[in-house]
């Protein structure tokens, strides 16, 4: 029997002998100074956050017909003022009309009904009276009054109906305000109910701030807000925060702020874009750190400090001001000072004494 010897080429030697040097430079790099990121801490002033955000009416409402019909007047547009009564747009009223006129008739009807069981009832109970005439004919004449009186409560009904539905036929504004977006033309058949125009406040607005999670510890409602417009800063207004969304948007985890404007400048005009500062005192000498260099456990808060002469790490617990933040750093109340070295990234990954190689971080 030929026993085959396995055949070792020069290529696989050649790789097997590359793998083993990068394990060795592996294990080498393992056992070395770790990299870090690193800053040193600078105190610096703090001042109010700002935010972007989109001036919005606080009431805007819909308007539409009250009843089917066919457009044969508008006349708002986008951008038009209106005041509270001003006729907006108005529906062919003919067939409304010929239901008030219809009702009228019947109206008429009902009342010549009711009058003539008036003077039966009257002369039946005057025969009755003087047993010149059957009770029974007293009682059928009481009856048909009392129908004819019930045929005129309806018919008074149904005028009152046909009528309203007639002033339906023109469509008022409810309120003054801005006609923001018109939904049907002239000619058009509209439904009940089926919008015909948007029109919203004008003295009642609101900027609309999308904020993230991190910044909202700092705001509550009542807080000041220096709005300013963003094609031209020098057109400001005071804003009051009235409402913070409680839940954050499922896709940019942001919540939504409403800051009233109410006595803005007309230069704040809907959609205007603007600038939104909260209000605060300006603090000199703050230590702020990025949220990646805090290490939180046990509900204890630390940060690593880096000792240069040993290039090593020594954890050091710091007292935060969770509530002062832009979103990425977080005030240090205590356990910092300035010039000191601090790891600003990895803060999991290190331990107490270990050998590090810094890189420090450009600061924001």
């Amino acid at each position: 029997m030929r026993l085959y010897r396995p055949i070792i080429t020069l290529p696989f030697l050649l790789a097997l002998a590359l793998a083993a040097g990068c394990s060795q430079e592996d294990d080498q790099q393992a056992t070395g100074p770790r990299p870090v990121r690193s800053m040193t801490v600078k105190a610096e002033r703090l001042s109010g956050v700002s935010f972007a955000g989109v001036v919005q009416a606080r009431v805007e409402t819909d308007l539409a017909f009250r009843t089917l019909g066919r457009v044969i007047l508008r006349k708002a547009e986008v951008g038009d003022l209106v005041h509270k009564g001003d006729v907006v747009a108005e529906i062919d009223p003919l067939a409304l009309q010929f239901a008030v006129n219809s009702a009228e008739a019947d109206l008429r009807n009902a009342q010549a009904a009711y009058e003539n069981a008036q003077i039966t009832e009257k002369r039946r109970r005057t025969l009755a009276t003087i047993n010149a005439g059957s009770v029974a004919d007293f009682e059928v004449a009481e009856q048909g009054l009392k129908s004819a009186q019930a045929s005129l409560d309806q018919a008074n009904a149904k005028l009152d109906k046909a009528r309203e539905q007639l002033g339906y036929a023109r469509l008022q504004a409810e309120f003054d305000g801005v006609v923001t977006s018109v939904s049907v033309e002239v000619g058009q058949t509209v439904t009940a109910g089926q919008t015909v125009m948007k029109v919203a406040r004008l003295d009642q607005r609101d900027v609309i701030v999308d904020v993230p999670e991190g910044r909202i510890g700092a705001l509550k409602e009542g807080t000041k807000f220096s709005v300013a417009l963003q094609l031209d800063p020098t057109k400001q207004a005071i804003g009051t925060l009235r409402e913070i969304g409680p839940e954050a948007d499922a896709e940019t985890r942001t919540h939504r702020l409403k800051i009233a404007i109410n006595d803005a400048p007309e230069v704040f005009r809907l959609g205007a874009v603007v600038t939104a500062t909260a209000s605060r005192d300006e603090e000199d000498g703050v230590i702020l750190l990025p949220l990646t260099a805090i290490l939180r456990k046990d509900g204890a808060t630390g940060v690593w400090v880096i000792d240069r002469a040993n290039a090593t790490v020594t954890l050091r617990k710091v007292v935060l001001d969770d509530a002062t933040t832009d979103g990425a750093r977080v005030k240090v109340l205590s356990g910092l000072k300035e010039g000191e070295q601090v790891a600003v990234a990895g803060a999991n990954q290190l331990a107490e004494g270990q050998k590090i190689k810094t890189d420090e971080e450009p600061r924001p």
